[in-house]
């Protein structure tokens, strides 16, 4: 699978970690900053990664910031995006299962970078449920479509 990154400072070293770990597993890793711990603005890395998900680019996301929560608002400001703040593995696995995120957003200042590694597995090993939840995020995405100014 290829897979985005996109992080800020607070992220970076839990990014490098599950960078990683992803390629250990074979997936291909699109990185996509930042670069070092240095002070930096989430969105500038959080959006490219989200964008290389939306254009199919990449198939699976991964956005990590000091709460996870701004860079989950960032990514889900693309197009298409499905991004979920990732706290536990319930939440990694509904995220899938039920709301077909492409996206999980990690707290690198909430989770340990072990957990973050774990959860990031069970994110990416669930399947989309569809079914009754199909219905749900086509309106998610009707809604995105006409806010857009489509149809």
């Amino acid at each position: 699978m290829r897979i985005a990154l996109g992080s800020d400072h607070a992220g970076f070293a839990a990014k490098e970690a599950l960078k990683a770990r992803l390629r250990s597993l074979g997936h291909e890793v699109e990185d996509l900053g930042c670069a070092g711990p240095e002070s930096c603005d989430y969105p500038d890395f959080v959006i490219p990664a989200a964008e290389a998900v939306a254009s199919g680019r990449c198939e699976r996301g991964f956005v990590l910031g000091g709460s996870g929560n701004g860079e989950a608002m960032a990514a889900n400001k693309v197009g298409g995006i499905r991004a979920a703040v990732v706290t536990d593995a319930f939440t990694a696995e509904m995220a899938r299962r039920h709301n077909d995120a492409q996206v999980a957003s990690f707290g690198a200042r909430v989770l340990s970078e072990e957990r973050i590694l774990e959860l990031a597995g069970i994110f990416l090993g669930t399947p989309f449920d569809g079914g009754r939840h199909l219905a749900r995020v086509e309106k998610i995405a009707a809604y995105e479509r006409k806010a857009a100014g489509g149809a």
